[in-house]
């Protein structure tokens, strides 16, 4: 729990890029507007500023050497998530290029790969849906996709998160060596939460939901602590929605 990491949190990045501030009624946006967003909240990031933020714990379910992929949902029924984070450098807040993003999180019943059955459900276990990462860009961008979270007994819905430096890609498609330098945990608002928990496959996962205020490990930590600011991708929640945030990364941690 040594290494540290800071959240961009300025009040001109947080309009910029609506940090904590999407809800489940927020505005549809096209693809256009959404890679355009992008570029913007990038580009105003550089002039934020920079603030400590807590260490969050990487869980038992992380496996080494993920798949290096944008798309991390394999065959996995859901709604449609979206995520775009930008990583930048503590010391200047200017975007890190060529960081290695990586995210992994359960499906709608609550279940890992590598580790399915651990929340009540039997299935074939393949050992990497919803697993994956992808380097940043110029502008420190990472975008990846997938369905959003289901939940399992004592925690709330949420994603796990690394950022890596100096890795290796391998010609299997994963990747090797590097600096882990971010280990954290990416959260959303609870009303969409709500709305999501209410359509299939997610209403048949039967075990009881932690909410978000209920979840001792985000601890109301708002945006310090990963809460994702999230955009609907269309009028209704099955049409999936796309979460942001900006995460300040020490390259040398």
């Amino acid at each position: 729990m040594g290494r540290r990491r800071v959240l961009v949190a300025g009040s001109a990045a947080a309009a910029a890029i609506g940090i904590g501030a999407g809800t489940a009624a927020a505005r549809p946006e096209t693809a256009s507007t959404a890679t355009t967003n992008a570029r913007v909240a990038a580009a105003r990031d550089a002039a934020a500023i920079c603030t400590l933020t807590k260490e969050l714990t990487e869980g038992p379910y992380y496996l080494d050497h993920a798949l290096v992929r944008a798309n991390v949902a394999e065959d996995k029924k859901g709604v449609p998530l979206q995520l775009t984070l930008t990583v930048v450098d503590t010391a200047t807040c200017a975007p890190l290029n060529k960081a290695l993003v990586e995210i992994w999180y359960c499906d709608a019943l609550g279940e890992y790969s590598g580790f399915v059955g651990n929340n009540g459900h039997q299935e074939p276990d393949d050992g990497t849906f919803l697993r994956g990462a992808v380097l940043t860009g110029a502008d420190g961008v990472a975008n990846l996709t997938g369905i959003y979270p289901g939940w399992y007994r004592g925690r709330c819905i949420h994603v796990h998160l690394k950022v890596h430096t100096d890795v290796t890609l391998t010609p299997d498609g994963s990747f090797t060596g590097g600096n882990e330098i971010h280990t954290g945990q990416l959260f959303f608002d609870e009303k969409i939460t709500e709305a999501v928990a209410k359509l299939s496959p997610y209403s048949t996962n039967t075990v009881p939901r932690t909410p978000l205020s209920a979840d001792g490990i985000y601890g109301n930590g708002g945006t310090a602590a990963g809460l994702l600011a999230v955009t609907a991708l269309g009028s209704t929640p099955s049409a999936g929605y796309r979460g942001t945030l900006t995460v300040g990364v020490d390259p040398d941690a």
